[in-house]
């Protein structure tokens, strides 16, 4: 384990930018915070996950307040243009996942100031 992960000091957004959180990580943290095992939290967390797939592949809506909301659109189909070949491909309806994020969210990933070696 990390020390970043094995200590409770928080970064700030700068540090964590462009960072990779893995499930397990997660779970390491969670199992910390909260006194239980980590195989139980990773258990927790992926039955969570399976919960938010099974809903969405109903055609669910998944509303979490203030920290957002995830549903599925339909996409119409189109003719799409291949970048390489720049032949017209068909593209099929499909169905995918959008997510709005929530206010409290929203609040919490600020945006990042200019550089300091680009002009504002």
């Amino acid at each position: 384990m990390s020390e970043a992960t094995s200590t409770n000091e928080s970064t700030t957004p700068e540090e964590s930018e462009g960072q990779t959180v893995t499930k397990r990580e997660l779970a390491e943290r969670i199992s910390e915070n909260l006194g239980i095992g980590q195989i139980q939290t990773l258990s927790i967390i992926q039955a969570f996950l399976d919960e938010i797939s099974s809903e969405l592949a109903k055609g669910n809506r998944l509303e979490f307040r203030d920290f957002g909301v995830f549903e599925t659109v339909t996409r119409k189909a189109r003719t799409a243009l291949n970048p390489k070949t720049l032949e017209k491909v068909p593209v099929q309806r499909r169905r995918v996942v959008k997510f709005k994020v929530g206010r409290l969210l929203k609040q919490k990933v600020v945006i990042l100031p200019p550089e300091p070696d680009q002009p504002a």
